[in-house]
C-alpha cells in the first residue's frame, strides 16, 4: 500500500483510539487513508462504464457514510480496516446494481471485470453475480473469500494478505489459486476454465 511508514503508525494508533470509543479518531483517520481508499474504489470500479456507476470519490464518500454508522467493530489492523472498506464499497455497488435491475426490470446491470487469471479477456460478470458467487465461496470457505477480498478488491500483496489473515504466504497462494478457479467456474455456470 502507498502510505508512508509514519502514516501507517498513525493509522494504527487512530484505529486503536476508535476501538477505544474515540469517535473523532475516524475524522482524523480519513485524511491519512483517503488516497488509499480512492485506489481501493478504483479497483472496485475496474471495467465499469462511467455513465452507469459512481466515480471513485463518490464511492469513497458513500463507504465513509456507512463506516461512521459502525459502532461495534474491533479493528484488528490497518489491513482489516481496508478490507472492511473494500467490502462496504462492494456492497454499495451491489445495492446500486440491484436498484437499477429493479428499476429497469432486468436491464442496466453494472459490470465488473476480474483480472485475467479469473476470466478470459473481454468477459465481465455483473456485480450481482459476482457478489452471489463470493457469498457462496464464503459459505464454503470464509478464509478463501477473505483472500479474494484482500487480494483483488483491496489490492493487498500475498504477504500483506497473509499478515492480515494471520496465515502463511503459501496458504494465501493456495487459497488464491483455488478461489480464482472456483469463481471462474461459478461465474461460468459450473463449467471448468479452458486454461
Amino acid at each position: 500500500m502507498a502510505e508512508r511508514p509514519s502514516d501507517v503508525t498513525k493509522v494504527t494508533k487512530l484505529l486503536q483510539a476508535w476501538n477505544a470509543g474515540d469517535q473523532s479518531a475516524l475524522e482524523r483517520l480519513l485524511p491519512l487513508v483517503y488516497a488509499e481508499l480512492r485506489r481501493v474504489a478504483h479497483n472496485q470500479l475496474r471495467g465499469e462504464k462511467p455513465e452507469l456507476t459512481l466515480q471513485p470519490t463518490a464511492l469513497v464518500h458513500e463507504a465513509y457514510l456507512r463506516l461512521v454508522q459502525i459502532t461495534h467493530m474491533t479493528w484488528k489492523s490497518r489491513a482489516h480496516f481496508f478490507a472492511m472498506c473494500s467490502r462496504l464499497m462492494r456492497q454499495i455497488l451491489v445495492d446500486a446494481a440491484r436498484a437499477r435491475r429493479v428499476a429497469k426490470r432486468g436491464g442496466g446491470v453494472i459490470r465488473v471485470s476480474l483480472d485475467a487469471d479469473l476470466l478470459p479477456a473481454g468477459t465481465a460478470p455483473d456485480v450481482i453475480a459476482l457478489d452471489e458467487a463470493l457469498e457462496a465461496l464464503e459459505a464454503l470457505d470464509p478464509r478463501k473469500c477473505r483472500v479474494v477480498e484482500l487480494r483483488f478488491f483491496t489490492g493487498l500483496s500475498v504477504e500483506e494478505t497473509a499478515e492480515a489473515l494471520d496465515v502463511s504466504t503459501d496458504t494465501v497462494s493456495r487459497d488464491w489459486t483455488f478461489a480464482k478457479s472456483w469463481l471462474f467456474r461459478e461465474l461460468r455456470g459450473g463449467r471448468s476454465p479452458t486454461r
